[in-house]
């Protein structure tokens, strides 16, 4: 087992480890694992020796000699154990039991990671709804609208270029912040199981975003920054920066003709619109790249805790 692939093959351990997720966040896993194709390919045989059973943790771990690697396996598994808001008891407990299989009891920086981790999955919790929230015609502003779900794509993108594993905790949080303000915009107060409702039925699994987020960084070349390399290019951020983008612009769409239209839409109806704007997203992407990566010059720790906790774009 390659080190890419045990990194991997942990991740898949942490998607599981509370032992909830459902069939549709399974089938979101299984999609990754296969659209990896040549770049990856025993990354298909991976998810189904961990669904199944057939590796076993200590195995991956022991694949892992260099400390960079440990380290990045425990922020990766922190992540995707942070996918869906805050830690379960489970899940808390496969952390602590891999932070002393990976030898990371007392390093500093693991444990500094998954605060910062923590605390941004914390703040991505958005208002719950009123108690009896009263029915409203909303006047909405399409341009405005518009111009919000853009900026949401633009600085998701963002996050993809800069090589802080951080960077890319923020983006699904950023997504629940964007549907539950366009939700807001149609009258309609949205709670965070909703929003979670609404991602899984799209075709956004929490989970598998995150694996994918990864995944796609570890596979492209992510492995040099553990050795010491230069790590963060724009080119080899490409891939990832292209996927958050598009994702988060169709998502955005999506939402928006969802709740325009009076949550009518049938789950069948939702995937097909979702998946038909993802190719012409990946398109608006390339034309708003200077935007992105101006915007990625500017971000910081600090700066992206304030915007997933609400603050103005």
């Amino acid at each position: 087992m390659t080190p890419e692939n045990a990194i991997l093959t942990i991740s898949l351990f942490a998607a599981f480890a509370d032992g909830s997720n459902d069939d549709r966040e399974r089938e979101h896993i299984r999609r990754f694992a296969e659209s990896m194709g040549d770049t990856a390919p025993e990354l298909p045989k991976l998810y189904q020796d961990v669904l199944f059973k057939r590796v076993t943790l200590d195995g991956a771990v022991q694949t892992l000699g260099e400390l960079g690697q440990r380290q990045f396996a425990y922020e990766m598994a922190v992540c995707v154990c942070d996918a869906d808001g805050v830690q379960t008891a489970a899940e808390q407990a496969f952390l602590a039991n891999l932070k002393t299989r990976l030898g990371l009891d007392g390093n500093a920086e693991a444990s500094a990671f998954a605060s910062q981790a923590d605390t941004l999955a914390a703040a991505a919790a958005v208002p719950p709804p009123a108690a009896a929230p009263a029915a409203t015609t909303a006047t909405v502003n399409d341009a405005e609208l518009d111009k919000s779900i853009l900026n949401y794509s633009i600085l998701n993108g963002a996050l993809e270029l800069l090589p802080q594993s951080w960077a890319s905790v923020a983006i699904i949080p950023l997504q629940v912040k964007m549907v539950y303000r366009i939700g807001k915009a149609y009258g309609v107060e949205l709670d965070q199981g909703h929003i979670k409702e609404f991602l899984a039925t799209v075709g956004v699994g929490l989970t598998s975003q995150y694996l994918e987020q990864f995944g796609r960084k570890l596979l492209g070349g992510l492995l040099g920054k553990m050795a010491g390399k230069t790590a963060g290019k724009i080119g080899r951020a490409a891939t990832g920066m292209a996927f958050s983008f598009a994702s988060t612009y169709a998502l955005g769409q999506v939402a928006k003709r969802y709740y325009a239209g009076g949550r009518q839409m049938s789950t069948q109806l939702l995937q097909e619109s979702f998946q038909g704007l993802l190719g012409p997203a990946k398109q608006l992407q390339s034309q708003y790249l200077p935007q992105i990566e101006q915007r990625a010059q500017t971000l910081d720790a600090g700066q992206v805790m304030n915007l997933v906790r609400g603050g103005n774009l």
